[in-house]
């Protein structure tokens, strides 16, 4: 059994260590139809902007699978971030 707790530790010292969650859509040619496009979507955290995992996977796939890439479009988000501030100048009373 897999202590959910360490888990969300891990995930959290990942973040920390500057690693974000990325996520890639990556589209690429059926094999067998090639004029057909497949969509195939990837994430993990990775290192931004380099992004070595989804390179090495981008790689891997170039190698190992028969479908040849299209096109690959790239998002990642911070999950850990500085909470967002706004400071306001009215004040308002209700009675």
């Amino acid at each position: 059994m897999v202590d959910s707790n360490s888990n969300i530790q891990g995930e959290m010292a990942i973040q920390l260590q500057g690693f974000r969650l990325t996520t890639a859509q990556i589209y690429y040619h059926l094999p067998d139809h090639p004029q057909l496009l497949q969509e195939f979507i990837w994430q993990h955290y990775d290192l931004a902007p380099k992004f070595p995992k989804l390179y090495n996977f981008l790689d891997f796939w170039e190698h190992k699978i028969d479908g040849a890439l299209h096109s690959v479009y790239v998002a990642k988000k911070e999950i850990i971030s500085p909470a967002e501030s706004k400071f306001v100048d009215t004040e308002i009373t209700l009675q």
